[in-house]
């Protein structure tokens, strides 16, 4: 069996970025956090997760992150399962966090995007359907 730990993220604002996780992810808790110098540049670092996985967030992050309507190389976007699609997003627009956009059309999935104060877009879907040959259904 193989499955995802973590995402590393290098980031502008540590606070800013943990608020956006927190409404997301009310069940996780900064699992560690330190600091190091990392080629010459002392950063802040914060593990955000539960025990079998999580996101590592690096600050001191400069610049923008790529344009997500071009196609440049980087990553496009990330996603996460959640088994209550309406609860989470009450949870992000009360926190202050607005749908960037909404996911295509399908029986078996609704999924929204949000972007994180960083421009990390970050997808959360949820499945009607425990059959795979229904989940991944692309029409």
């Amino acid at each position: 069996m193989m499955q995802l730990e973590h995402l590393n993220l290098v980031v502008n604002d540590m606070q800013q970025t943990l608020a956006f996780y927190q409404a997301a992810f009310p069940h996780w808790q900064v699992r560690g956090e330190g600091k190091q110098t990392w080629y010459g540049v002392e950063r802040h670092w914060l593990h955000f997760g539960d025990d079998d996985q999580y996101l590592t967030f690096n600050d001191q992050g400069y610049g923008e992150n790529r344009p997500l309507e071009g196609n440049q190389v980087g990553m496009a976007h990330f996603a996460y399962i959640t088994a209550d699609l309406d609860g989470l997003i009450t949870r992000m627009l009360n926190a202050g966090f607005q749908i960037h956009h909404e996911g295509a059309q399908s029986r078996h999935r609704r999924n929204v995007y949000f972007r994180d104060p960083n421009n990390f877009e970050v997808e959360f879907v949820e499945y009607s359907s425990d059959l795979p040959e229904e989940r991944n259904r692309y029409e």
